[in-house]
This record gives C-alpha cells, structure tokens and sequence, in this order.
C-alpha cells in the first residue's frame, strides 16, 4: 500500500469568513493558521499549500486576556545602529490593527517559504466590510463552538 500525496490540480479551494469580535486573539489566531494550511482536509499535506482563503472582519474588536495590552511588546530592528523599535500590543492595536492578527497568524504558520505562500491567503479587515464578496466565503466555525 502507497501513500497518497495530493497534485497541485487536485487541491481544491475555499474562502472563508470569521469575525472577530469579541474573539481571543490566541484561539482565533490558531483557527485561522489552521485553515491557512488545509489541516482541516482530508488531503492535507504538510510539504504542500493545500489551505483554504481566510477574510478576517472586525481585527480592531478582538480580545486579549491578562495584562497583555501594556506587557506584549512587538520589536522589530532596521539592522542599523539604533533602529531598534518596540511598541505595546495595545499602542499597535490602535494604530494597525490588521497587522495584530496578521504576526499572530504568522508566527503559527511554517518559518519558510511555504509560510509565505499561506500568509499570502490571509486578509484582514478594520471594518466589518470586505472587498471578497464575489469568492461567497462561507463562515468559519472556531474551536470555541461560536460562529464567527
């Protein structure tokens, strides 16, 4: 018996839609990286891009428990003398964010260039509006039991 390895002609695609309101940034974060890699198919192949399409609505309304809005720091060095910058999650959370759930969805897809491929599928929103109406997501159901 061989093992079945999924063709790139074979991989079908959805879209799908969450909202984030009032979600926790961890469990959401998880939900969405799983799609994003296809671990929800039975074809799932872990060398190949065979994830779904992920439209994130409401970013600027999610959640975070603790202290975590002043104590995560999100870092970052221009590789120059003094480029360091630092800023809290709640500073970047007012300013972009997009870009909040983007890094966490990041940090949990693979560090190489199949990372960058599924990132590439992921878009987030501010708003409740979204520019994806013609793909017809469907929405995602999280772990959580909730429909977002």
């Amino acid at each position: 018996m061989s093992t079945y390895t999924v063709k790139a002609g074979e991989i079908e695609r959805k879209w799908w839609v969450v909202d984030a309101e009032g979600a926790t940034l961890g469990r959401l974060a998880t939900g969405i990286a799983a799609a994003l890699r296809g671990k929800h198919k039975v074809a799932f192949t872990d060398h190949l891009d065979v994830g779904d399409a992920v439209v994130v609505l409401n970013a600027s309304k999610i959640r975070v428990t603790g202290r975590k809005l002043q104590q995560k720091m999100y870092a970052r060095h221009s590789g120059y003398p003094g480029g360091f910058r630092s800023e809290t999650l709640e500073r970047l959370l007012a300013r972009r964010p997009e870009e909040v759930i983007r890094r966490a969805v990041r940090g949990m897809l693979p560090q190489n260039r199949l990372g960058d491929k599924m990132i590439r599928k992921l878009y987030v929103y501010s708003g409740a509006e979204h520019p994806h109406a013609a793909q017809r997501p469907e929405p995602m159901k999280l772990a959580e039991g909730a429909t977002a």
